[in-house]
């Protein structure tokens, strides 16, 4: 683990310091003060592993973008999507008392950094600002799962074991917020801007800002911004722990902040160049008409956007050269098994919802919706076509997954896609592997166990390279996992300035925001054109709810499997429409000899994880039994009983 990354190891974690003993002996070497620090960090979980064995998070499955067949101990998600968690049996999601232990070391870090002689000025604010930020995120991922906590004093217990038994009642939410964003801005106060390669994972003051303002982005949503739902949920002097009057103001100290991040100049989306065709290459696909042939920010007529997108996810390029990255960290390859088609070394249970896959908009910016009947239909196109290099299309795909933006291609697997394994190095015929998915197809298990099996007919490709392959006679390329990008700020910006009803100046920072319909349009069209699609107009951003539904669906596919959809829903309100939709995806029951059937597209309600539900407890996850009995003033979230 690196000094605050939740996912390398850096330094030896078993040289981490037993502060019981030695606790006095830290703080006079500055090698055991980073050893410390690194002990503390080694609390946060591996955010990378979002849908398999040891998920950090029931996020990734228990959101509409997708589901798997199982629900156990792997793919614990599962669990929470079909309503089998309790207070007695959280199903392995118990982050609480790991994140309070953190708190707890980075109170003492925060508190015995300067005792430290050993340590330069310009290290001491390194090391300072990496405790502030560990305490603001631990406390950040707190609130993300559970809603208000308590905020333990900033007097370190003496021990764990003192922390963990004592009485502590929940803060509202808007204190926690306060407490939060006071720390990352502390802690924006002393990191530096940018890292050497060596410590690339230890977060930056833009880390530090953008998580402030993903965490009052929160803060100003529908779900703690005047929600009535939590009237007579309230601390016990009689205070509500979530606001009851809506403040349209928290909109903009949201677009304040994200403003902050862009003025800063030192991130940009990832962006590769345009492809030439040449006798050897197939380069870049033509943009349709409807897209701007101008340089990018302002068109896409110099970049791939298939190749823009997608080398962020795939190991293509290094991250220290990718500008778009904010705060990420290396990725597990755990969930991949998940992906990949038996023959390849996966189990391909991942299965992406028709509704996610129907979100991708067709390549000239028509919603999937507006297609004809022929551009969905279950023909196949007949005609082979490679672009950006070397993603292939097979003759035998569909109209359906024909002429779709380069998300789409970047992201999804479907019947008919390509998966060239190129690091392959056997026999067997595996290279250009063409995955399909009938009840007869090349897909299926061949064991005697059949369950292992896609059940939608669409998995997830986003993190698949062109050279990967599961078999042990070839290799995959080494991922980074972006937890926080820069595309992430230009949205956030966008929907925080749809959301402001009057303009707001930052009082110590001194910028002002407005609802400036020409910032909106910038900003939200370079996604749009780095992903190779027309930029809304100046009638689309005029309109308040036409941009909301535009800002929606652009989080929902930009940010797909990333972690994001399951707090999107949440911080909306939209979990209730979206979670309890039946599931739907194409006729995987029929073989090849009925394609047609195969591609109709059907209710899916046949199994535990697709009969899923939201119910309003589901806003927040419950906290266990076992923490309730430590702490006596420690209270429930609604709906959770035994």
């Amino acid at each position: 683990m690196t000094a605050l990354s939740s996912c390398e190891s850096f330094l030896d974690i078993n040289s981490y310091i037993n502060d019981q003993v030695t606790i006095d002996s830290v703080f006079t070497s500055k090698t055991r003060v980073l050893q410390y620090i690194n002990g503390a960090a080694s609390f946060l979980p591996d955010e990378s592993k979002i849908f398999s064995i040891g998920s950090y998070s029931p996020s990734g499955l228990a959101a509409d973008e997708a589901i798997v067949p199982w629900a156990d101990w792997n793919h614990r998600g599962s669990y929470l999507m079909v309503d089998e968690v309790t207070v007695n049996d959280v199903k392995g999601y118990d982050p609480w008392e790991n994140y309070y232990k953190g708190i707890r070391k980075a109170n003492i870090l925060i508190k015995r950094i300067p005792e430290c002689k050993e340590l330069t000025d310009l290290e001491r604010r390194d090391y300072m600002g990496r405790a502030y930020f560990l305490r603001a995120y631990f406390y950040y991922s707190l609130m993300r799962l559970y809603g208000p906590v308590p905020i333990e004093p900033d007097e370190p217990y003496a021990s764990d074991t003192e922390a963990s038994t004592a009485s502590v009642e929940r803060a509202s939410y808007d204190d926690c917020v306060e407490y939060v964003c006071n720390n990352f801005e502390k802690a924006a106060e002393y990191l530096p801007v940018s890292r050497e390669k060596a410590y690339q994972y230890v977060p930056t003051q833009g880390a530090a800002l953008a998580f402030e303002a993903r965490q009052r982005l929160y803060w100003a949503s529908p779900l703690f911004n005047g929600n009535t739902y939590y009237a007579d949920w309230k601390r016990s002097d009689g205070t509500n722990f979530i606001s009851q009057q809506e403040d349209k103001s928290r909109w903009g100290k949201v677009a304040a902040l994200y403003k902050r991040i862009i003025d800063m100049n030192k991130y940009a989306l990832n962006t590769v160049e345009k492809i030439a065709t040449t006798d050897h290459v197939a380069g870049t696909l033509p943009l349709p008409s409807t897209v701007s042939k101008e340089p990018f920010p302002n068109g896409a007529g110099d970049i791939d956007p298939y190749k823009s997108y997608k080398s962020i996810f795939d190991g293509s390029i290094e991250p220290e050269h990718n500008k778009e990255l904010i705060y990420f960290c290396p990725r597990s390859d755990a969930d991949d098994w998940t992906f990949y088609p038996n023959p390849l070394g996966g189990i391909n249970g991942f299965s992406v919802t028709q509704d996610m896959v129907d979100s991708y908009r067709m390549a000239d910016g028509r919603q999937y919706s507006e297609a004809t009947d022929e551009e969905k239909s279950w023909r196949a196109v007949g005609q082979g076509k490679t672009f950006s290099e070397d993603y292939v299309l097979a003759p035998e795909r569909a109209h359906r997954d024909d002429n779709r933006e380069p998300r789409y291609y970047a992201s999804i697997g479907f019947n008919y896609c390509v998966w060239p394994c190129t690091s392959y190095t056997g026999t067997e015929a595996k290279k250009n592997f063409v995955a399909t998915y009938y009840k007869d197809g090349n897909s299926q298990p061949t064991g005697t166990i059949k369950v292992d099996y896609n059940r939608l007919g669409y998995t997830c490709k986003k993190y698949v390279n062109q050279e990967d392959i599961m078999h042990w006679q070839g290799s995959r390329k080494p991922k980074t996992y972006p937890i926080m990008r820069y595309a992430e700020v230009l949205l956030g910006y966008v929907e925080a300035m749809n959301e402001m009803t009057e303009p707001y100046t930052d009082p110590v920072n001194k910028i002002t925001v407005s609802r400036d319909v020409q910032q909106m349009m910038f900003y939200f069209n370079q996604i749009r054109y780095r992903a190779g699609l027309p930029g809304i107009t100046t009638a689309e951003a005029s309109d308040y709810e036409t941009m909301k539904k535009l800002i929606k669906q652009e989080w929902k596919v930009e940010f797909a499997f990333e972690d994001h959809r399951y707090y999107d829903l949440r911080r909306w309100k939209d979990a209730p429409d979206a979670m309890n939709k039946p599931v739907t995806g194409l006729d995987v029951s029929a073989k090849m000899a009925e394609r047609e059937q195969f591609y109709t597209v059907r209710v899916w309600n046949t199994e535990k994880t697709m009969k899923r539900v939201f119910k309003n407890k589901m806003y927040f996850y419950p906290i266990s039994k076992t923490i309730l009995q430590r702490n006596g003033k420690l209270v429930q979230n609604p709906g959770w009983t035994d």
